[in-house]
């Protein structure tokens, strides 16, 4: 049955392979977008934010498309919707912006009809849709995930980050298109290679499934894409180099680029310090850049009770 009022759902971002786990681990972050999804008799998009700025206004809509797939896999028709998002997050960073749009859209397209599909079958076609399981996994159950993909089927293990485990991003003032970042990507890597990944990957899920921060910079190297992806971005490679002494626990490239994210013991007293470099950083090789201090989110997305009492900017301002 199709929710007279309409529905709301917040979702938030996600950074992914955190170094050596490259497609396979994500974890959602305290940064968020919101959609109201409603049917109607003509299709109608109300996009608010800076963030939202260029993205399509008719039925080539990501957020429609999705959608569309929700009803078809469901058996239900609703062919005309009234869609509202607002987001905080940057678009092509590397901090999720298309899992978020189509985690929110499979959400609120579920919950628009009744929710007769699972997260599990969400979760097959998120990743079908983004080809890559980490950040839509992570958008769609917070917390950190680990996951595989068989090319038609996903399936991930979840667990909460550590308690102390805060996150520093630094987003630099241009964008880097996924498919552009992987384009440099070697076809072929050697055994050597894969070895230094796997054993890193496998230390990193331990060491954060334990609370072991202090492991985790011993797990963070990657020699699948981060060297190759240095070029792309100006200062990564010092910072990759020199964050650890300016007190992060261990950084990375967030997903394909170009933001910079370093993982943080929120007790330790050197934040203001390993800021302070990073935006130095970019800032020497003229690169301008906005850091963000961000929390692990552990709910990933979430419908939002309490519709019509306010309005969708209302809502999204009282946060």
């Amino acid at each position: 049955m199709i929710q007279p009022d309409g529905v709301r759902v917040k979702i938030p971002a996600s950074t992914a392979n955190l170094g050596p786990g490259f497609d396979t681990l994500g974890m959602a972050l305290s940064l968020y977008a919101w959609i109201e999804m409603k049917e109607a008799e003509q299709t109608v998009f109300h996009l608010y934010g800076d963030e939202m700025q260029g993205i399509p206004r008719d039925k080539s809509n990501l957020l429609y498309q999705v959608a569309q797939q929700v009803f078809e896999r469901a058996g239900v028709q609703v062919p005309e919707l009234e869609i509202s998002m607002y987001s905080d997050i940057p678009l092509t960073r590397g901090l999720g912006s298309s899992a978020t749009a189509i985690v929110g859209a499979l959400a609120a397209a579920n919950a628009l009809i009744g929710s007769p599909l699972s997260k599990a079958e969400l979760f097959d076609m998120a990743t079908g849709i983004e080809d890559h399981p980490d950040n839509v996994g992570a958008s769609l159950y917070g917390g950190i995930i680990t996951a595989i993909w068989d090319g038609a089927h996903a399936e991930c293990i979840r667990f909460d980050p550590p308690e102390d485990l805060e996150v520093l991003v630094v987003v630099p003032d241009f964008e880097l298109q996924t498919s552009e970042a992987r384009k440099v990507l070697p076809d072929h890597i050697s055994r050597k290679d894969a070895v230094y990944n796997v054993s890193r990957a496998s230390f990193l899920v331990g060491a954060l499934a334990s609370g072991r921060l202090d492991l985790i910079g011993k797990a963070m190297s990657d020699r699948l894409h981060q060297p190759y992806r240095a070029p792309l971005i100006p200062g990564m490679t010092r910072i990759l180099e020199e964050a650890g002494n300016h007190g992060a626990l261990g950084v990375a490239l967030s997903g394909a680029g170009p933001t910079l994210l370093a993982l943080v013991d929120r007790q330790q007293s050197r934040k203001n310090e390993l800021e302070a470099f990073l935006l130095n950083t970019m800032r020497a090789e003229g690169i301008n850049a906005s850091a963000k201090w961000l929390l692990p989110d552990v709910e990933g997305v979430v419908e939002i009770s309490g519709m019509p009492s306010r309005s969708f900017m209302d809502m999204v301002k009282g946060k």
